[in-house]
């Protein structure tokens, strides 16, 4: 079963449906259904044109939901719209999609959440872990949310700041090798910075571009994560590089910062860099105090700490990581990186053990357990 390819074809099914009368709340989980049907049948059988058997499917799911609540009977005319057999239009409804679901009536956080587990194809444990809250109240928001947009007409695309938070998490959760969707969510982007003359959509492609180009190095060829500070250079994507410095300029020239443009220039800072040592931490530093100002992020100050640390030293980064909450995802693992720069091997060895503990998937867990066992290893000798 291929569930890339459920996932790919979700956002345009989702959008027929809608087109074709279907709320949202009662389309998504008509696809849904649908998707675990395919899962179901198509091993047996997989069919000659996979988008219109989900079309098909979706919209029996759909009606069949509508004709059991009685509440909906005036929708029975709709059985007559079932699509036509035959090849399905290659429309692309996914930026689309994400405007619908930035809905008015939505809180941003809401709208977001929606969309994430609605056509960004993430589960709700990879949201709420974006979020930094328990799964179950993430479960709870997504349910309000659908309750809240449950017989809404979509004809009010929400507000670009809000699809580009979406993307934004889309890109991240691609970009952590959980769920590949770092590559869709640039694809995205660029559409949106080719109708849109706004700073900030220029700062997010910037910035995806500027992470992008790296991905090559960031891991070994058996799967382990490679730091930053030790990945090879010379397998950065050069082109990329270039293209998202070349957007990160422009954007900052209209003098407009918002977060995306100053993340963008922290990237561009590591990635221009021709070696580890050479990076300018001070001018990061100097980035991140700005983004803080914008956002008052908690993770944002959790990477100003180590900023901090490269800057002026790793007992001031360990100044700066006293004030933050040490429940911080990966706060742990930032406290074994200052104590080891620092020189305290023991603490920094028990830190990242307990790193390691806590980390949110397998290959950052493996790495921090490297970690603790190299250093262990170096104090025994």
């Amino acid at each position: 079963m291929n569930e890339a390819l459920l996932r790919s074809l979700t956002p345009s099914v989702l959008g027929i449906l809608v087109r074709r009368g279907a709320d949202f709340a009662a389309a998504e989980d008509a696809v849904q259904d649908a998707l675990v049907e395919a899962v179901r049948v198509w091993p047996a059988g997989p069919p000659h044109d996979p988008k219109a058997w989900l079309i098909t499917a979706a919209w029996r799911k759909f009606l069949d939901a509508t004709r059991a609540d009685t509440a909906r009977r005036r929708r029975e005319d709709l059985v007559d719209e079932e699509p036509a057999p035959g090849p399905a239009p290659a429309v692309d409804d996914t930026l689309q999609l994400y405007f619908l679901c930035a809905h008015p009536s939505l809180t941003p956080s809401s709208a977001v959440a929606l969309t994430l587990r609605a056509v960004g194809g993430l589960t709700t444990r990879q949201i709420a872990r974006a979020y930094l809250v328990p799964e179950a109240t993430m479960a709870q928001r997504i349910s309000r949310a659908k309750r809240t947009v449950s017989g809404v007409r979509f004809d009010r695309p929400g507000d670009v700041a809000t699809v580009l938070r979406v993307l934004y998490l889309v890109f991240n959760e691609g970009y952590s090798g959980d769920v590949d969707l770092s590559a869709e969510a640039i694809r995205l982007t660029r559409q949106l910075a080719a109708v849109i003359d706004h700073p900030e959509v220029s700062g997010l492609l910037a910035l995806m571009l500027l992470h992008h180009a790296r991905r090559a190095g960031r891991t070994a060829p058996d799967g382990s994560l490679v730091p930053l500070a030790e990945q090879d250079r010379s397998r950065w994507d050069t082109t990329l590089i270039a293209e998202g410095i070349g957007i990160l300029q422009a954007a900052l020239a209209r003098d407009r910062l918002g977060e995306f443009q100053a993340q963008a220039a922290i990237a561009a800072l590591h990635a221009d860099a021709p070696t580890a040592g050479e990076t300018d931490w001070p001018q990061i530093v100097e980035w991140y105090d700005e983004l803080a100002r914008l956002t008052d992020n908690p993770v944002v100050r959790l990477n100003r700490a180590v900023a901090i640390g490269e800057a002026d030293g790793p007992r001031a980064g360990l100044a700066a990581l006293a004030a933050l909450d040490d429940s911080l995802p990966r706060h742990t693992a930032v406290a074994a990186y200052l104590h080891e720069r620092d020189g305290d091997l023991p603490a920094a060895a028990r830190l990242y053990a307990e790193a390691a503990r806590k980390a949110p998937s397998l290959p950052e867990r493996d790495h921090l357990t490297r970690q603790a066992a190299r250093l262990n290893t170096h104090h025994r000798h």
